[in-house]
């Protein structure tokens, strides 16, 4: 896609000749962007044509609205695809220098952070998947005095409580071992997998490594078995109700299940790291370690918890009087720190003298480290993250996407922007070193209660949002529409890894929510549409359009993806003769859009058949997901029902994890998102084979030659839909294993299509 080279600056004056930037920000080179631009006026030229060929060539009377609802579908390709090209239009890459950082602000002079990580179900995201990102944290290369790690429970489970009392007492091993050896990653499960693999970084055998490995790992395995079997068992064990019988008295008496939604504030403070601690103690015990805290926010079935962005201000509230940091990080409960260098690589931008006055957060990528070889499920996102993103930095900044995301708290709290005075000040926030941790503990448990929360400003003025199902998406929004701006940072090595779903419903369900929650933007008065034009930049708001429409796609893909192969059964031609010039704005278009994407694909690192299965993502997610976030979101803007919060599962049972790792996709239970997948499946399987068979029973070769010049395009077209549904097929006919299709979904599916394609043949 072209060299990057860096963007030029007006030479330095005598006044800033002091200045020495942190980070650097480079773009394409002035002939890529040209050729890019060039490119992108021949495909827009073809799309113009297409539109014009279905205004200039009236369809017949008998199928005008066949015709018609092809011309809608293509307008709206045509006005999409122009919103995503602001994505591409003139991308920034940023790089640090954590060297210049170190030289200008030593350890003693670095700014606190504290560290937000969020959990909701203890039978969805496991304890130990959340120990294991918390260990990562607090091993951060970072002095222990100044780094905070608080873990929001929303379930308020007494086995997250206890995994958490468990991780602390394992953390004093964990961390001594990590700085002695400056491994990585510092997540305790990944990097005993690498190091199995030797893939971990670190260690090198000498000094006693070996040894040290061997006793660690030890340790660990024993606390993750407890956690595992308190867990399993549904009860944590007497010791540990001795040990903490304050901590554990909440649940005394409670029913498990309304305990969730009806429950006071919990708070811990299970590490207090403001203060070295004595050096006598044992098994690593003597090391400095961060601040750790468990809170679970006080619930009351009356209240609306307003989900995570409920949780996030609670944390926001209950830390500052805590550690009270100015720069803040949050992360989802499965997003591990791959790179214990990254708050460094962070603080480049928020701690630059010239370029930090008007940055509100930085935004990391998602990347998981469970993505298999050609991504089956098209979970890595990478155009979005190693294209679409960088190109949103140009014009003002990526959007917050709820997990990896630095924020300054000042700025969350409700700080407006002044372009002459908004510099980070973070000597300005003190920290509380008097009271004992008894009394931090009851001064800061209120600000969790619901009366700190309800009929306040937070969630409309301060803090994160409320009322949407994608806060994250809206609180950037909301905070760029100030003036202030966002950054994308796309490290060399990861800084963060999580848990792509393993299976299709996982998949769909996810992309679902997602869509769900940016359609209601589109509807609300948070609307980039109006809201933000004239706050910020044009291209920036074409690019949350880009996002919050994806629900519509489910329209005109749903169009293509029935009509053009129904037509072709029927033999009613849709697109110009395969001998007419008119072929060529279509076949351009067509071939521009998918080689170009194809491109892309691989310049960001994935592979041929990486990108066969995004596609084949995309098709699913605009034909399912899509379609139920719309169908939902239109249902509630007209008053039925509300907006809910679906939580991805981060486990996935034996024999689904064996087929997952053997890239064989996984449907396995019944759904009515498989029965639409199937049913569109099934259809466009009879349009081929019946066109095939008239072929075949033709007496001479002209009816064939007919089929292939009318109607090639649409020959074409189903043909590629039955090459992309390939797997699926494979999970209806000749699948045995748990993972296949249903029966009742086939049966549902293949009923449903012969009559649609029975009816539409001889009714039509």
């Amino acid at each position: 896609m072209g060299t990057n080279t860096p963007t030029n600056e007006k030479p330095p004056t005598a006044a800033a000749k002091s200045y020495t930037p942190l980070f650097e920000t480079n773009r394409r080179s002035t002939k890529s962007q040209l050729l890019n631009k060039l490119f992108a006026a021949t495909v827009l030229l073809g799309i113009c044509s297409i539109w014009f060929y279905r205004f200039t060539h009236p369809a017949p009377t008998t199928h005008r609205w066949v015709w018609v609802g092809a011309l809608f579908a293509e307008i709206w390709f045509g006005l999409y695809w122009v919103l995503t090209q602001a994505g591409r239009w003139d991308p920034v890459f940023r790089s640090t220098h954590k060297d210049r950082l170190a030289a200008a602000h030593p350890d003693r002079s670095l700014p606190r952070v504290d560290v937000f990580v969020c959990t909701a179900d203890h039978t969805i995201e496991p304890p130990i998947l959340v120990v294991n990102t918390v260990l990562s944290l607090v091993a951060y290369d970072y002095p222990p005095d100044k780094l905070a790690v608080y873990l929001s429970d929303d379930g308020a489970s007494e086995f997250t409580l206890y995994a958490m009392l468990e991780a602390a007492r394992f953390a004093g091993s964990w961390v001594g071992f990590c700085r002695r050896f400056d491994v990585e990653p510092r997540s305790p499960e990944a990097y005993f997998a690498a190091a199995a693999g030797e893939k971990s970084e670190g260690g090198g055998g000498g000094g006693g490594w070996e040894e040290e490995l061997v006793a660690v790992k030890k340790q660990y395995e024993e606390m993750k078995d407890r956690i595992e079997s308190a867990t399993q068992m549904g009860r944590i064990p007497e010791d540990a109700l001795l040990q903490h019988k304050e901590a554990f008295s909440h649940w005394d008496g409670n029913n498990k299940y309304s305990w969730r939604r009806d429950h006071p504030t919990i708070l811990h403070i299970l590490i207090d790291g403001r203060n070295p601690p004595p050096a006598d103690g044992v098994n690593g015990s003597s090391l400095h370690l961060p601040t750790l805290v468990y809170l679970a926010r006080e619930k009351r079935p009356q209240h609306h918890h307003n989900f995570k962005a409920g949780a996030m201000n609670a944390l926001i509230r209950v830390s500052s009087k805590i550690s009270n940091a100015p720069i803040l990080l949050n992360l989802d409960c499965d997003m591990y720190s791959n790179d214990p260098s990254t708050l460094r690589d962070a603080l480049c931008f928020f701690m630059d003298d010239r370029k930090n006055h008007d940055v509100a957060f930085l935004q990391l990528p998602q990347m998981f480290d469970n993505v298999t070889k050609n991504d089956i499920y098209g979970s890595s996102l990478l155009v979005i993250s190693r294209v679409e993103f960088p190109g949103l930095d140009s014009f003002g900044g990526p959007m917050y996407i709820g997990s990896g995301c630095f924020h300054r708290r000042d700025v969350l709290c409700g700080r407006d922007f002044d372009p002459n005075g908004s510099k980070l000040d973070w000597t300005n926030y003190g920290r509380d070193h008097e009271h004992t941790v008894e009394q931090l503990e009851r001064e800061a448990k209120p600000l969790a209660d619901i009366a700190s929360d309800h009929n306040t400003l937070w969630g409309t003025e301060m803090g994160l949002k409320y009322g949407c199902p994608v806060e994250d998406v809206i609180t950037g929004l909301s905070i760029q529409c100030k003036g202030w701006k966002s950054m994308y940072f796309d490290p060399k090595r990861e800084a963060f890894l999580g848990k792509a779903p393993t299976t299709w419903p996982q998949t769909l369900v996810q992309h679902k929510r997602w869509s769900e929650g940016d359609f209601q933007i589109v509807l609300s008065r948070f609307s980039p549409a109006w809201y933000a034009s004239g706050r910020i930049s044009i291209g920036l708001q074409m690019m949350y359009l880009c996002y919050c429409l994806w629900a519509p796609n489910c329209l005109a893909v749903l169009y293509y993806s029935i009509i053009p192969s129904l037509c072709l059964l029927k033999g009613i031609p849709l697109f110009p003769q395969i001998s007419s010039p008119w072929v060529l704005p279509f076949a351009y278009a067509v071939a521009a859009k998918y080689l170009y994407s194809l491109a892309e694909f691989l310049c960001s690192g994935g592979t041929i058949l990486g990108w066969w299965n995004e596609q084949r993502t995309w098709l699913y997610k605009r034909t399912c997901s899509y379609l139920f976030a719309f169908v939902d979101t239109i249902l509630k803007t007209m008053g039925f029902g509300e907006s809910g919060f679906v939580i991805t599962a981060k486990v996935a049972d034996e024999d689904v994890a064996r087929r997952y790792d053997k890239e064989i996709m996984e449907f396995g239970v019944s759904s009515p998102m498989f029965n639409i997948l199937a049913t569109i499946a099934m259809l466009n399987l009879f349009s081929l084979s019946g066109v095939v068979v008239r072929c075949l029973v033709a007496k001479d070769g002209v009816g064939v030659r007919v089929v292939f010049d009318d109607m090639g395009l649409q020959l074409l077209l189903c043909g590629a839909l039955v090459l992309i549904n390939w797997p699926l097929y494979h999970a209806v006919f000749f699948r045995k294993d748990k993972g296949r299709m249903p029966g009742s979904v086939t049966a549902t599916a293949l009923v449903s299509a012969l009559v649609v394609c029975t009816s539409f043949v001889f009714l039509y």
